[in-house]
């Protein structure tokens, strides 16, 4: 039976629905501590006094710790050189000191009695006129210069250009420029141009489990971690760095995540680590909900400007844009050449002139978020080619279809397309029974369509397979498992190696022992660390038959590998059972070596795309958007797992829906965070959403297991353009700004003349 192209169940599945499954802050440690934060209120200020001495004479807490304690040698920019505020606030919510007690309990106790004095200062909150020259600087003292964090180059990398002649004020961290050709003269000879300004706010990811981590001091001097983070290695090196360790004195265990979603990436981990080496015991921090809203790194908030254009046959002309990324507090990772690029969507322009500027405010950490910038990017290009395609009289799906990018073009980075499966996903959608019922609604219904796409992460990765004394595999990775991929692994180990599926057991190791691999996230962890266990599947697999050749006395060539056994090409009645043969290899005195495979990779990027329909009702009266029926077709490459692939999509359409109804963390004018709890942060449910169709399109990737590509990014990407544009068809009006909040909704339909920004 083979193991690819077959839904089984996630293996996680059984202990999980169980609550047999121990998360970050399940295991139990002797002289265990606990740590809870002590958080900045105002969004801007200096840090006049830290006062401790209340806190401290609490009975059972054993130290309050501020930036000044802890014991880092390191400097840079990013969070990670400073987890504690260190004399300036920049965001309310920062971290400014840490209450280590023997309960948590009496942390949380404690943290009420630290008094912190602060001296305001005026936050920057606009985006926009945070980047002017002159503008108020949203940091007093500029962090420090140095090396910075990996993570935006985990989920993606694009070559691009800054904005080194442009003025700018000194809040600007990052630019980017791609560009070429005329776009003015390609503008001006276009039959119709359209152009508006969009607004995407910050926004949570939504995990179930909060940040925690653990972390111990070995006798020997080993700093153990035990996190729920997606990214293990990373993890040790940046500690390793930021306390000046050896990196084989940091060891990091990745527990099973509860959710993630790009978020979980070195938030808790210093200040753990920090109070471990202060306090030579146990201790671990787990954030409460609202401390997990406020302190951790959202996705931030974008303004989108953009003008395209078309001839009268529907060719698109030109593209010019400029993306305001909001960077938040902290200088930690960039996304401006990455917004800048998928701005222009998964098409062909004949000229193109993008920026894109990173900039600081005072409201919270910037972090990724599942496909940074896709969703905000897609938003606002696919919004204007619904536009485009009323002015020129065209079908939507059809004007797409006349321009999408296919292999071998060139992106607006002057990179070629490897294979690409988003004119196939758009196909899907144009034939779809629901795309053909969008004339025959009744008032107040639209169907809206759009596209989303993701260029995919790369990052080198390597797995082990053996063959144990019982007779089964043993697949080892490092690799943090969020969404089932270890399901993944082994069906890819059974099939390359030739065995039922059952016969294969995953290991994901920590790294002291696993094979590298890095972050789980952009979409690459089944295209890069599948891609080595098949190679280590199939190195081990060689083995074997060079095992059983020796018995046999026959070519390994000659040999196959079926139901279980070892024999001759078509004829079982010589078979040697692997159960039979695995102890004999593992014995004393065997003259075999052990039939292990190590396997590598460092694939290219392999790009994904998701097309989108959506069918809503619109109530005028109200504003409210109610979504009926939604379908996704997403170009996977090859579904390893059909269920898995189709659970990916369900879930990423989902949050596509939070993007574009829903979720906001939205900040007042002093810079407080209004929606900092699940009460006020609405997410989507299972009772509201809509019934959900997804498409698996198979265009298979060469360098991918078995043609597999990415998943997980993909479907988020374009769902609430779809949304929108399903508005735009229902009501009328084009809200430029997510979510579509009922009231937002209502204003657009009472006073259609109304500015975009106020919508």
């Amino acid at each position: 039976m083979p193991a690819i192209g077959v839904s089984v169940p996630r293996r996680d599945s059984e202990p999980k629905v169980r609550g047999a499954t121990r998360f970050a802050a399940d295991t139990a440690l002797p002289g265990l501590l606990h740590a809870r934060l002590v958080l900045a209120h105002e969004a801007h200020a200096m840090i006049s006094a830290i006062r401790t001495e209340a806190a401290l004479e609490l009975p059972g807490v054993v130290a309050v710790l501020t930036a000044a304690d802890l014991p880092i040698v390191a400097g840079g920019k990013g969070r990670l050189y400073e987890p504690l505020a260190r004399g300036e606030v920049v965001y309310a919510g920062q971290p400014v000191a840490i209450v280590v007690a023997e309960a948590e309990a009496l942390a949380e106790d404690a943290v009420a009695l630290v008094e912190v004095e602060l001296e305001p200062l005026e936050p920057v909150l606009d985006i926009e006129a945070a980047a002017r020259p002159g503008a108020p600087r949203a940091r007093v003292h500029a962090a420090s210069h140095g090396e910075g964090s990996d993570i935006g180059d985990a989920h993606a990398t694009v070559s691009a250009g800054g904005l080194e002649d442009e003025a700018l004020s000194e809040n600007v961290l990052g630019t980017a420029k791609l560009g070429d050709g005329d776009v003015d003269a390609a503008l001006a000879a276009s039959e119709v141009v359209v152009s508006g300004r969009f607004t995407t706010p910050w926004m949570y990811q939504g995990y179930l489990e909060p940040q925690t981590a653990t972390a111990t001091l070995e006798p020997d001097g080993e700093l153990v971690i035990t996190s729920s983070t997606q990214a293990a290695f990373a993890t040790r090196d940046s500690l390793a760095r930021l306390f000046g360790l050896p990196v084989e004195q940091v060891r990091v265990r990745s527990a099973p995540l509860g959710g993630a979603f790009g978020g979980k990436m070195m938030i808790v981990e210093p200040l753990v680590c920090a109070a471990v080496l202060v306090l030579r015991r146990p201790v671990r921090l787990v954030m409460t909900r609202s401390e997990d809203m406020a302190a951790t790194n959202p996705a931030g908030a974008e303004v989108i400007h953009l003008e395209l254009g078309a001839d009268a046959e529907g060719n698109l002309t030109a593209i010019r844009g400029r993306v305001f990324v909001d960077r938040g507090a902290t200088d930690d990772f960039g996304v401006e050449s990455i917004a800048a690029m998928l701005a222009a969507g998964p098409y062909r322009w004949k000229a193109h002139d993008l920026s894109a500027l990173g900039v600081a405010t005072n409201r919270m950490t910037f972090g990724a978020y599942r496909a940074p910038a896709a969703a905000p990017g897609a938003f606002a290009v696919e919004s204007l080619l619904d536009e485009l395609a009323g002015r020129l009289r065209s079908d939507p799906i059809d004007l797409r279809l006349r321009n999408v990018a296919d292999e071998g073009d060139l992106t607006v980075s002057g990179q070629p397309l490897p294979v690409f499966g988003a004119r196939e996903c758009l196909e899907r959608i144009r034939a779809h029974p629901l795309w053909a019922r969008r004339t025959e609604l009744p008032a107040g219904e639209g169907i809206g369509a759009a596209i989303g796409w993701w260029p995919g992460g790369v990052e080198p990765a390597a797995a082990v397979c053996r063959l144990d004394s019982d007779g089964r595999l043993t697949v080892i990775t490092g690799a943090a498992d969020m969404t089932g991929v270890e399901t993944s692994f082994a069906a890819i180990a059974a099939e390359a190696f030739g065995v039922e599926l059952d016969r294969v057991r995953i290991v994901s190791a920590d790294t002291s022992s696993a094979p590298y691999a890095g972050a789980s996230g952009g979409s690459k962890v089944t295209y890069t660390v599948g891609r080595a266990v098949e190679r280590a599947a199939i190195e081990a697999r060689e083995r074997l038959l060079e095992v059983a050749a020796g018995e046999l006395e026959i070519a390994p060539e000659d040999l196959e590998i079926a139901d279980g056994k070892v024999q001759p090409a078509g004829v079982p009645a010589k078979a040697l059972a692997i159960d039979e043969l695995a102890p004999k290899i593992l014995s004393f005195g065997s003259r075999h070596m052990p039939v292990e495979g190590h396997g590598r990779a460092a694939p290219p990027q392999a790009p994904q795309a998701a097309a989108h329909l959506s069918h809503v009702r619109v109530d005028r009266d109200t504003g409210a958007i109610t979504p009926l029926h939604h379908v996704v077709a997403q170009d996977v490459g090859r579904a390893l797992n059909p269920a898995l692939v189709e659970g990916q999509m369900l879930g990423g359409t989902v949050q596509g829906l939070g993007w574009a109804l829903l979720e906001e963390l939205a900040h007042d004018e002093h810079g407080q965070l209004v929606t900092g709890t699940l009460v006020d942060y609405a997410m989507p449910t299972a009772a509201t959403s809509p019934r959900i169709e997804t498409e698996i399109v198979e265009v298979p990737a060469p360098d991918g297991p078995y043609g597999a590509k990415g998943v997980g990014e993909a479907p988020v990407t374009g769902a609430p353009a779809a949304v929108a544009n399903a508005l735009a068809a229902a009501a009328g009006v084009r809200v430029t700004r997510l979510p579509m909040t009922p009231e937002r909704v209502w204003r657009a339909v009472s006073t259609p003349a109304l500015a975009p920004a106020e919508r």
